[in-house]
């Protein structure tokens, strides 16, 4: 796993987004937004404390974001229902990406494997 610098290429990818444009599970390929602004946000899991103050601090700057014309996806190993869930209990206007291969954030260099108490996630 290494690490993106600035100007690097953005490593591919084709996943399963849901929410915001994208109302059911929806194929997402980042070849498909080529030349346009992409906007990728990692976090660790739907529904945690830290994680869901990020996700409503975007919620709350939408429309700043949105007028930029940027994609913004969310990034996590959830499943789709578990994305379904997060954005449906907090009003998440914007789209998740759901990398249960964790593929994605592998590419990305953003794995840390953590664990607690016994328990690795």
């Amino acid at each position: 796993m290494s690490t993106l610098q600035v100007g690097d290429k953005a490593p591919a990818f084709s996943t399963q987004a849901v929410g915001g444009t994208y109302r059911v599970a929806t194929p997402v390929k980042l070849s498909d937004l080529l030349g346009q602004a992409v906007v990728l946000y990692f976090y660790p899991k739907d529904d945690t404390p830290g994680c869901t103050t990020q996700a409503c601090g975007i919620r709350d700057e939408w429309q700043s974001i949105k007028i930029t014309g940027a994609h913004l996806f969310g990034v996590s190993i959830d499943s789709e229902k578990s994305h379904e869930k997060f954005i449906a209990k907090f009003d998440l206007p914007f789209p998740l990406l759901s990398d249960t291969d964790k593929s994605i954030v592998v590419a990305y260099g953003v794995w840390v494997e953590k664990s607690m108490y016994g328990k690795k996630y």
